[in-house]
């Protein structure tokens, strides 16, 4: 889409960072609270998402997905968000472009996520790229709410 650019960058830019401080209070407010989080915070860590895709519209930050090792098979999507503002403009989807190749080049066989059924749209999001519900992987096997989803690649 015309005035969308993306780049790619680690889990350290500045941008990134401050899309994480978002997210992360996001999320603790639909999970009731930062307490009830508490034991994921340190498997979300900024340091440990080494790939992050930023999106920009007309120059302006406007969204983020990282993607970090899993396991020898399996790379796991992180932090997919598009700020209000900007959404419905298929950023979201240009943000999964670029982490699921970033993920073939890297040689995994299957992207891996974590998302909650309340947040609708990023359900619908995935379901329409072809991801499928999965047991739920460690740690979020022990995380109420969570749901878990896989896309072979």
């Amino acid at each position: 889409m015309e005035g969308i650019t993306y780049r790619r960058t680690t889990g350290d830019d500045p941008v990134f960072l401050r899309f994480y401080a978002v997210t992360e209070e996001y999320y603790s407010r639909i999970a009731g609270g930062a307490d009830k989080r508490r034991d994921f915070v340190p498997f979300n860590a900024s340091d440990r998402i080494p790939f992050v895709v930023l999106a920009f519209f007309s120059g302006v930050p406007a969204g983020c997905a990282g993607l970090k090792k899993y396991s020898d098979t399996d790379a796991e999507v992180k932090r997919v968000w598009v700020e209000p503002a900007f959404r419905s403009r298929r950023i979201a989807s240009g943000l999964m472009d670029r982490v699921e190749e970033r993920a073939r080049e890297e040689g995994f066989r299957r992207v891996i996520l974590q998302t909650r059924p309340l947040m609708q749209d990023a359900v619908r999001l995935y379901e329409g790229r072809g991801y499928t519900l999965i047991q739920n992987y460690p740690p979020y096997d022990r995380l109420e709410g969570a749901v878990c989803y896989a896309k072979e690649l």
